[in-house]
């Protein structure tokens, strides 16, 4: 039977994501990610290089997949309200990729893939743009690090929410809750910087 690289690999990236996701960039054991997916350890440094360069995949990755999922659609602060909400839920079901990014924060304090996630971000600030054509580069910009930091905040700092929700802080109804308080939160910050540039 041939080998099945990209099935390996695969395997591969998902074994490191868990623990990564656990454990960081400095934690995290090549042995156990190699142990996890049911591969040989030497395929990992064979396929990616060095743990370091495995994390910067798994990142890539996980920023890809919320690329391809997560769109800004329509015009108005409703299309960016509801791109803010779908980005949450997306990131709720995917919690990964918000661990992961902590995590590089703590560890590198620079991105990993620089260039191309700068480019990225470019094109969601043209997006939002688009949507609201009033808003100025830098009140897009802004915005935006507003969702993000707001999504990505409640799946990678939980024990907040359970010192603020107490037991409440668990389940899809508190979900939904901080879903709803993330829509009303960039709804009041769009209305107010409508309000100041069409007084």
């Amino acid at each position: 039977m041939a080998w099945d690289t990209e099935r390996t690999k695969r395997l591969l990236l998902d074994a490191a994501a868990a623990e990564f996701c656990e454990r960081g960039l400095a934690g995290a054991r090549v042995d156990r990610i190699a142990a996890a997916a049911g591969v040989n350890k030497e395929r990992i440094y064979k396929y990616f290089g060095p743990k370091d360069q495995l994390f910067a995949t798994v990142i890539s990755r996980e920023i890809g997949a919320l690329g391809e999922a997560v769109h800004l659609e329509g015009e108005g602060p409703a299309a960016v309200v509801d791109y803010a909400e779908r980005f949450f839920d997306h990131l709720c079901a995917q919690p990964a990729l918000a661990r992961l990014l902590f995590w590089e924060g703590l560890e590198l304090g620079v991105p990993v893939a620089e260039a191309v996630r700068r480019e990225g971000m470019l094109g969601k600030i043209r997006d939002i743009r688009r949507a609201v054509p009033q808003l100025s580069q830098s009140r897009a910009r802004e915005l935006l690090l507003t969702i993000l930091s707001l999504c990505y905040s409640w799946q990678a700092l939980p024990t907040l929410d359970r010192l603020a929700a107490g037991a409440a802080a668990e389940g899809p109804e508190r979900q939904r809750v901080r879903r709803a308080a993330i829509g009303r939160a960039i709804a009041a910050d769009l209305a107010a910087e409508l309000a100041v540039s069409n007084p």
